[in-house]
């Protein structure tokens, strides 16, 4: 698995310098980059970590970056960097999704502490997401009288309703839940029920 690496991205040279020498203290990878377009351009979305990201650059703000990104559906997380003045719409980039801001001038180790929380949120959010694409899978793999037998299990029905639910005998049933229990690697009728709730909270 990849490890992971904190995304500095400032136009101010001296700043990404600062930034990235403070982090390398904590031995977190980093790289830094002069522009949002820089980044963007560069970024692939399977490579963990965060970003730490000045409000106001030229050419693409951070906030117009935060907005790329979300159009692209990419949820790496975001520390906005903001002067006194930005505050106000570092808020509100955070109520848009940024995972949190730190005001200038900063504070090293609170802002090595927010960068630790934003990596332990990111490796969540993929861990989370790798489980819900695995279940996605599971689900695939059912054939659609499997999916029937699978719906009608979870409904609370036994074998022999849903052989007379769907037309089949009772032996028929079995064979189609054995084989629907294997597929999506269940061991009981609450594990079925666990996984259709969260195949359907995320569908």
């Amino acid at each position: 698995m990849n490890k992971p690496t904190v995304f500095v991205i400032d136009d101010d040279r001296a700043v990404a310098s600062s930034l990235c020498w403070l982090i390398e203290t904590v031995k977190l990878n980093v790289e830094t980059f002069a522009s949002a377009q820089e980044f963007l351009d560069g970024y692939d979305p399977s490579r963990p970590g965060c970003l730490v990201l000045d409000v106001r650059m030229p050419g693409m703000s951070g906030i117009e970056l935060q907005e790329q990104l979300a159009a692209q559906r990419i949820n790496i997380p975001i520390i906005f960097i903001t002067g006194h003045g930005d505050v106000k719409m570092a808020v509100r980039a955070v109520q848009a999704g940024a995972f949190d801001f730190v005001e200038k001038p900063l504070n090293d180790q609170n802002l090595l502490d927010r960068i630790q929380k934003a990596i332990a949120f990111d490796a969540g959010q993929r861990g989370r997401e790798l489980q819900h694409a695995r279940l996605r899978a599971r689900f695939a793999r059912l054939t659609t009288r499997e999916r029937e037998v699978l719906d009608l299990v979870v409904d609370g029905m036994s074998n022999k309703a849903i052989a007379n639910s769907l037309g089949l005998s009772a032996k028929t049933v079995e064979v189609h839940r054995a084989k629907m229990m294997d597929r999506m690697q269940a061991h009981s009728v609450a594990d079925l029920v666990k996984m259709a709730m969260q195949n359907q909270a995320v569908a």
